[in-house]
C-alpha cells in the first residue's frame, strides 16, 4: 500500500518542505560519492543510543558534538528507498502541513518530532550501538498532525491486487491510521529489522500532540 499524492490543495509554496527534501537528496549523494563508505557516514553522524546515554564517542568519532547527531541523523538514510520512500512520504504530507502551521512554526514542529522521535528510540535502546539514521521520525509526526487535521482527505493510494495495481482514493485517516498499527505490532512483536518502530511511535504521538500546541486556533473551534 503506497500513498502517491492526495486531494488536498495549499495555499502557500511549501518552500520549507521542498529545501527538507533537497537536503536530505544532495546529503545522500553526498555520502555516496564521497571517499568514505556510507556506513562511516551512518556511525559517525548518525543517532547512537549508547553514545547518547554515556555521552561517549566510539570510533568513527562524529565530527559534530554528540547531542547534535540526534539532527544530523534526520537529515541521512541507509540506502537509496529508505530516501525515496521517505522523501515520498514527506512531500504528500508535509506540504499541508507547512501550509497550516506557516513556515516558520513548521520548521519548529518538523525537529520537535524529530527530536520527540530520537528520544522515545533511545529511551527503549539504551544501550544500543546500532545508528538510527533517516527522517522518517519527524515525517511521522507529520503524520499524525495530518490525520489531525485532514482525516477525510482522500489520499490516492497504490494497492496491489493478485494480478494487478490499481490506485484508490482512501480517507487519510485510514491510510495513516494502519501505518500506525504497522508500527505498533512491529514493535511489540521485538521485529525491528533495521527499522526503529518506536521513533516511529514517538514521533507520530508527538505530532499528535504539537498540532493542537502549534495552532491552537483549530483546537478553539
Amino acid at each position: 500500500m503506497i500513498p502517491l499524492y492526495d486531494d488536498n490543495p495549499t495555499r502557500r509554496v511549501p518552500f520549507i518542505t521542498v529545501i527538507f527534501i533537497v537536503i536530505n537528496v544532495v546529503v545522500f549523494f553526498y555520502q555516496i560519492f564521497s571517499p568514505h563508505s556510507l556506513k562511516y557516514y551512518v556511525y559517525s553522524l548518525g543517532a547512537i543510543p549508547w553514545e547518547l546515554t554515556h555521552m561517549h564517542d566510539l570510533r568513527p568519532y562524529a565530527s559534530v558534538p554528540l547531542p547534535l547527531t540526534i539532527i544530523t541523523a534526520m537529515f541521512m538514510h541507509a540506502g537509496f528507498l529508505h530516501l525515496a520512500g521517505n522523501m515520498l512520504y514527506l512531500w504528500i504530507f508535509g506540504n499541508n502541513i507547512e501550509d497550516i502551521l506557516g513556515h516558520f512554526t513548521y520548521i519548529i514542529f518538523y525537529f520537535g518530532c524529530g527530536l520527540a522521535a530520537a528520544v522515545g528510540h533511545i529511551l527503549f535502546n539504551l544501550n544500543s550501538t546500532i545508528p538510527m539514521v533517516g527522517a522518517s521520525g519527524a515525517i511521522a509526526g507529520v503524520l499524525g498532525a495530518y490525520m489531525v487535521l485532514y482525516p477525510t482527505a482522500r489520499v490516492h493510494t497504490l494497492l496491489p491486487f493478485p494480478f494487478f495495481f490499481q490506485v484508490v482514493p482512501i480517507p487519510a485517516f485510514i491510510i495513516l491510521g494502519f501505518w500506525f498499527l504497522i508500527q505498533l505490532l512491529s514493535a511489540t512483536a521485538g521485529s525491528e529489522g533495521g527499522i526503529a518502530f518506536m521513533a516511529h511511535i514517538a514521533g507520530f504521538v508527538a505530532g499528535l500532540g504539537f498540532v493542537f500546541v502549534f495552532q491552537p486556533q483549530r483546537r478553539r473551534r
